[in-house]
Order: C-alpha cells, then sequence, then structure tokens
C-alpha cells in the first residue's frame, strides 16, 4: 500500500512539474498582442495630430540602376509603411509634370512627431528614398477653430462646418505654406477675428468642389500655416485662390504659397512604380 501510494505521488508530482514546464513553454512562445493601427478616418478629423510635408526630387543616377533593382523599390517603400502602419497614417502624390522642384510629395500623420520622425528615417534607408533629395520640408498640427467658432461667429461656423463636399472623388492635392508678418500677431483677438471673417465668407461658395484642412506651424516651423486642398475640379479651386486672392487679410502675409505644390493623389506603390520606370 505504502508502495503504491509512494508510486501515485511520484507520478502525480511529474505531471504537475510536466504540466507546468508545458505553461511555462507556452506562455513564451505566445506572439505578443499586435497594436491596433491607427485609424485613417479619426486621425484626419482630429485635433492634436501632427502633420508633416515632404516634396522629394528624383537624382538621375537613380535611373543609372538596372531595371530589377528599381522595380524592388516599391517593395521596400510598402514594407516600411507595413512597419510603421500603427503609428502613423502615409499619403503620397505625385508631382511631376507640374513643377520643376519636385517629383513627387508624401504627406505623414501621427499623433507623436517622433513616430513621424521613425517613419522617415526607415523611408529614406530605402533605395527609393535614398535617391530623393528632400525639397520642401513643412510640419504643422491641428487645432480647434481658433475665430470662426460657435461662440466668436456663429452664423459663419454655420455655414463653414455645414459646408460639404459634393463633387467627384478627388484628384488633385495642394500645398500652400503661409506665412504673416509681426503686425498681423499684434492685433487684438477681435480685430484678427474681423479678418478671418472677412477672408472667410467669399469662400464659402467653393467649399463644396474644394476639400481643405489647416496645419498650425508657428514655432515648429518657419512658417505659421500649412493650407492643404483636395478637388477634382480645378476651376473651383482656380475660383477658390481668387477669393482669397481679394480679401484684406493678404496685406499681413509674409509667404503665401512659394512653393504652391500641386499633385495628383495616387498610392505610395504607384508613384515609385511610376518614378521607377525608365527615364
Amino acid at each position: 500500500m505504502k508502495k503504491f501510494s509512494l508510486a501515485l505521488f511520484l507520478t502525480a508530482g511529474f505531471m504537475l512539474v510536466n504540466t507546468n514546464a508545458l505553461a511555462q513553454q507556452a506562455a513564451m512562445e505566445k506572439k505578443p498582442e499586435m497594436a491596433p493601427m491607427v485609424d485613417r478616418a479619426k486621425i484626419l478629423v482630429a485635433t492634436g495630430v501632427f502633420g508633416n510635408f515632404s516634396t522629394y526630387k528624383i537624382r538621375p543616377d537613380y535611373y543609372k540602376m538596372s531595371n530589377a533593382e528599381r522595380k524592388g523599390a516599391a517593395a521596400e517603400v510598402l514594407a516600411v509603411i507595413e512597419k510603421h502602419k500603427e503609428k502613423v497614417i502615409v499619403d503620397a502624390y505625385l508631382t511631376r509634370g507640374f513643377e520643376a522642384q519636385s517629383d513627387y510629395f508624401v504627406r505623414v500623420h501621427s499623433y507623436d512627431m517622433a513616430a513621424t520622425q521613425a517613419f522617415l528615417v526607415d523611408f529614406r534607408a530605402t533605395r527609393f528614398g535614398m535617391y530623393s533629395d528632400v525639397t520642401e520640408q513643412l510640419v504643422g498640427m491641428t487645432k480647434p477653430l481658433n475665430y470662426v467658432t460657435k461662440e466668436k461667429s456663429p452664423e459663419l461656423n454655420a455655414g463653414l462646418t455645414s459646408a460639404t463636399y459634393v463633387g467627384d472623388a478627388p484628384r488633385y492635392a495642394f500645398i500652400i505654406p503661409v506665412k504673416k508678418n509681426a503686425d498681423w500677431w499684434n492685433l487684438t483677438d477681435a480685430q484678427r477675428l474681423k479678418e478671418i471673417e472677412v477672408h472667410t465668407l467669399p469662400t464659402l461658395a467653393n467649399l463644396v468642389n474644394v476639400k481643405r484642412k489647416l496645419y498650425h506651424s508657428t514655432g515648429i516651423d518657419d512658417t505659421d500655416f500649412i493650407t492643404y486642398f483636395e478637388t477634382a475640379d480645378l476651376g473651383a479651386f482656380n475660383s477658390l485662390m481668387l477669393a482669397l486672392a481679394k480679401v484684406p487679410e493678404n496685406k499681413y502675409h509674409v509667404r503665401w504659397g512659394n512653393p504652391t505644390v500641386m499633385g495628383t493623389i495616387q498610392t505610395f506603390e504607384n508613384v515609385v512604380k511610376t518614378l521607377s520606370m525608365s527615364n
């Protein structure tokens, strides 16, 4: 009886040790849970989001590489985007043929500029990135409305916030940086509100055909604002720019554009493949 009990005890002990070992091994082999990807729909309408715009010119020696090497460039770029998809949203635009200073531009959104930097460092380490020279770099962040708010300008705010884009899917995007002079910043809040109201009113009619987004840059870049637009109707965009050109607020501009960057909205993969074709 004692021998049977001892054997049973030893067997149970072995099973317990073996079970614990298997549990420990399973825990070690368990893959860590992946962090969720940044929600594109949310980050594009949220405030406190950082936007990074960079334009690039492909160096001529990129086309000295073999076709096989250039064909692999897109895969490298897509791998970097996949690596950073949990923290950044990346958009690409083809500018070649529209301006001389760049061939494409990239817009990166994140809640943390360090995440944007990490993506751009890895992107520049790809073959495509290595042969891309930065021609313009802009950084800004999204903020709530400062002037045309429900409290300060209720009627205009209602018109501004109710303006809904109803045109065809946008094909073109524009970047227009804006820098104000010291006179602007020395106006009172009430004076600036009046200027912005005059600025906003004539633009409302064009917002059904032009999407717009504003980034604030003062202190984190050499400009004050980055204005970003999307449209399928270049005539409507031209009308919007004419309306903005006529407002008195322009006397406070040190910079408006210079450059104005125009690109077609495309996937990053298509941008790389297009620019990797034999030149």
